[in-house]
């Protein structure tokens, strides 16, 4: 809830900071052009062009922290979808207003449709890649029992041989986070490597909404998970502690 609501408060600020405030060397693309180009740019046209893009995105995000504060969880793939194809619009209609590349019939000027290209592909491509990432990071966690160990999907994941494990315990809290060393933390999600205060450097697969949390020793690893309810946290807990005593 917290972090969409959070997100939702940065894109309002950042649209009325641009829009409102003026605040043109925070755009990107504009802040680095030389005099003489920044001229040929309709600046307040694209501010206001950034500023409904920053308030839709942002009332976007709010709205759903509020569902989820109201007890409906709609994740926060809704926010970036719209996140994604909001942007794609973004990147090419803020190129009407640089002049350097059209002129003022709106007629494309000459050579300036190869930069055109590479610039909303580079930004299209990195937007892509974002809400791929995004996707995978915001899912549950899923685990097969297989017959040589556990495996944990996913972009962190690994497969944890039976004989490796040396200690698996059922958590009811999570040890206090420290910091992200290399990982995901998506609203709750939490994926990759963190660093705690209990326990040092650990891997984590969870949700941290949802009780309780599988705790696991493979050698000195330590890797925190749970699945998408209780119930299959538990069933999970049960079947790992079946197979290390087999």
């Amino acid at each position: 809830m917290w972090f969409n609501l959070i997100i939702g408060a940065f894109f309002i600020i950042l649209g009325l900071m641009v829009h409102v405030g003026k605040f043109y060397f925070l755009i990107s693309g504009y802040n680095t052009m030389r005099k003489e180009k920044k001229a040929n740019v309709d600046i307040r046209g694209l501010a206001r062009l950034i500023g409904f893009y920053s308030y839709a995105n942002g009332f976007i995000f709010i709205l759903m922290g509020v569902l989820h504060a109201a007890g409906f969880n709609p994740g926060i793939i809704p926010a970036v979808i719209f996140l994604l194809l909001s942007s794609v619009v973004l990147a090419v209609m803020s190129q009407r207003y640089d002049h350097n590349l059209f002129d003022a019939d709106g007629r494309l000027r000459r050579g300036a449709g190869k930069k055109l290209f590479v610039t909303i592909a580079i930004v299209v491509g990195s937007l892509v890649l974002v809400g791929v990432l995004l996707f995978f990071s915001s899912r549950d966690t899923k685990i097969s029992f297989l017959e040589e160990g556990l495996e944990i999907h996913g972009i962190y994941g690994d497969l944890y041989a039976w004989e490796d494990m040396n200690n698996v315990q059922l958590l009811q809290d999570l040890p206090e986070i420290e910091a992200r060393t290399n990982g995901a933390a998506i609203g709750s999600k939490l994926k990759g490597n963190f660093r705690t205060r209990e326990y040092g450097a650990v891997k984590l697969f969870l949700d941290a909404d949802i009780t309780p949390f599988i705790y696991l020793e493979r050698g000195n690893a330590i890797i925190i998970f749970n699945l998408a309810d209780e119930k299959s946290t538990k069933k999970a807990f049960e079947k790992i502690n079946t197979q290390m005593a087999e």
